[in-house]
């Protein structure tokens, strides 16, 4: 008899799985519960929350849900262990369409080929016991190899519905670029939700009023902030609503307090697509840009509150890394303690995410800088201050009482000489992208980064793709940028990484085990070493750029032989450094052989014991 009514209240209220068999509900496998308000309500987004409480084996917790339009709501879950899950709903105000369901369903654990098919049936990412890296739920390690696709949900990443392959150029759509990405070894996708998608005017991005306006109003940069004048619609148009609440300016301003779910709906098939393909998306609420007018006409931080909500309630179920703000440049928007404002009143409200998702931004120069080491973030960023200086920042993150996982967000973009023109003011110090030049720059923050303590993994980015450029106009597009070599060489940080097994995970940043380590220049790519040391002194890793002196490695253990080889990270080769063995003296010195070539290149050294001599004595 139980039985029969777990089979009628699922058919009552049936959740939709994405799995390839839609009778079967795996752990770590987004589920969708939809629900239809009885009531009609005047704006749904500001006016209905709804929710489910869910238990299931060790897991009791209140699940919130969105509107979808009309009076759709959907809440979307999932089962972290298997066994037998149920739920019942509740809203507020009590809604009998939404209020007072129930349901079950039984989850199933996936098969080791089924693992091996998609990485992200392990589980949901998470720090590792160290809080130094990043592992899957059932402890594999994972090292993040990403790419900075903010516009992802825009047109400017086709979307296909058909499976054709077509080749990277003006045709490629968003699946192709996926598919590129994933035979080069990437798994993270850095998102940005919704840009503020001020109203497409054909004026340049950083100015969206006349000269007349700007008397009145001072400057769209100053009194609004930026928005992208880029058309970053959808098939379902933007993500909010006109007329706008800016006076004067109705209908150039969206309105921050009504969401256009349509756009979301177009977004959500991509993000599903990622998950099948293997991809963590990093999906961050809004760029900074939004925030000054957000924050003057839109009720703050109760309204900034309510969109991260919506995002985080949408995207909880997929296998993401979710963020508060695009926070790339402080001195254009609110304050961080203003975002910080909005994320406590989201957790105070809706506590945190439900299903253990991380929470991070892209932030100039850190998380840690912007929010301190006792704050919402569980995984740190450094980024958009891109020279080797910065680095540093990593390894400010991984000496703290109580580290994080961290990640450099935002490094050197390769060919950002070529969009901002060689005389540019921000970037005299870049290279033109697709040249070696570039690539070694692009190489520097990878490994430099790593490390530096940077061992959640590493984000690429490049002029042309950051932006999806795909006007006849833009001095990069984005289907070239794809293609530069800079891009591929990406995949080579897991092979230095792995070398080592999960060990890596273990690396300390000493940079100054390297001796002679640094040119004076600060601000560049070129002269300056890394390097990093497990605690037992067994294993070094070791990354020089071009223009390094001969050096030394100390800090090794005394009078032992190491096993030598340099790594290529043009193409993730191995060569042995001088005869492959080197020996460290008796205060534990190792003097390093030439470089095989006048370029960047990576050392590994694992240890084999005493020496030789020492031995024999």
């Amino acid at each position: 008899m139980k039985s029969l009514k777990r089979l009628l209240i699922a058919l009552i209220f049936p959740i939709t799985s994405l799995a390839s068999d839609p009778g079967v509900v795996h752990v770590w496998e987004k589920q969708e519960i939809t629900f239809t308000a009885a009531h009609t309500y005047r704006n749904a987004y500001t006016e209905v929350i709804v929710w489910v409480d869910l238990s299931g084996p060790g897991f009791q917790k209140r699940i919130y849900g969105f509107w979808d339009g009309g009076q759709t709501f959907h809440v979307r879950l999932v089962a972290t262990v298997p066994g037998v899950w149920s739920w019942k709903s509740g809203s507020s105000p009590g809604d009998p369409g939404l209020a007072g369901k129930a349901g079950e369903f039984a989850a199933v654990a996936w098969t080791e080929a089924e693992k091996r098919e998609n990485p992200l049936r392990r589980g949901f990412v998470r720090s590792t016991p160290n809080h130094h890296a990043l592992e899957y739920a059932d402890s594999t390690p994972f090292l993040a190899i990403g790419d900075t696709w903010y516009s992802l949900g825009s047109n400017r990443f086709k979307w296909y519905d058909d499976a054709k392959e077509r080749p990277i150029g003006p045709e490629a759509g968003f699946k192709d670029y996926v598919r590129y990405r994933k035979a080069q070894g990437y798994n993270w996708l850095n998102v940005i939700a919704a840009f503020p998608n001020w109203m497409t005017d054909g004026k340049p991005w950083h100015l969206l009023m006349d000269d007349s306006a700007k008397t009145t109003v001072r400057s769209a940069w100053v009194e609004f902030g930026t928005g992208s004048a880029k058309n970053m619609d959808n098939e379902g148009g933007r993500p909010f609503l006109f007329p706008g609440k800016v006076p004067g300016f109705e209908n150039q301003f969206p309105d921050m307090d009504r969401i256009n779910p349509e756009y979301f709906k177009y977004v959500d098939r991509k993000i599903d697509y990622l998950n099948a393909n293997g991809f963590i998306p990093f999906i961050e609420v809004s760029r900074r840009d939004a925030g000054l007018c957000w924050y003057k006409y839109y009720g703050w931080p109760e309204s900034y509150a309510r969109f991260i909500q919506y995002i985080f309630s949408r995207y909880q179920a997929n296998n993401t890394v979710l963020s508060p703000i695009h926070l790339d440049i402080i001195d254009e928007t609110v304050s961080p303690d203003d975002y910080t404002a909005a994320v406590r009143m989201v957790k105070k409200k809706f506590g945190p995410p439900p299903f253990g998702t991380l929470l991070s931004a892209n932030a100039n120069p850190s998380t840690l800088e912007n929010w301190g080491d006792d704050s919402w973030v569980t995984l740190h960023q450094i980024g958009n201050m891109r020279e080797h200086d910065n680095y540093w920042y990593l390894t400010e993150i991984y000496n703290l009482k109580e580290p994080l996982p961290a990640l450099n967000g935002e490094p050197y973009y390769a060919g950002y000489r070529d969009a901002r023109g060689p005389g540019s003011a921000n970037y005299t110090r870049g290279a033109a992208g697709g040249t070696e030049r570039d690539d070694a720059f692009v190489r520097s923050g990878i490994y430099g980064s790593f490390l530096s303590g940077g061992l959640a993994g590493h984000v690429y980015g490049a002029e042309g793709i950051w932006g999806a450029d795909i006007e006849p106009s833009a001095p990069v597009h984005m289907w070239e940028a794809f293609q530069w070599p800079s891009g591929a060489q990406m995949q080579y940080l897991r092979t230095f990484a792995s070398s080592i097994g999960r060990r890596y995970q273990d690396l300390v940043p000493l940079a100054d085990l390297v001796s002679p380590n640094k040119t004076p220049v600060t601000l560049g790519y070129e002269g300056w070493a890394y390097c990093a040391r497990t605690d037992d002194r067994k294993i070094f890793l070791a990354y020089f750029e071009k223009g390094c002196p001969q050096s030394q490695i100390r800090g090794a253990k005394l009078n032992s032989t190491y096993r030598a080889q340099w790594f290529n990270p043009r193409d993730g080769s191995w060569t042995d450094a001088g005869s492959g063995r080197l020996v460290a003296n008796k205060i534990g010195i190792i003097s390093l052989p030439g470089f095989p070539s006048e370029t960047d290149w990576g050392l590994r050294l694992m240890n084999e014991g005493p020496a030789a001599a020492s031995k024999k004595e």
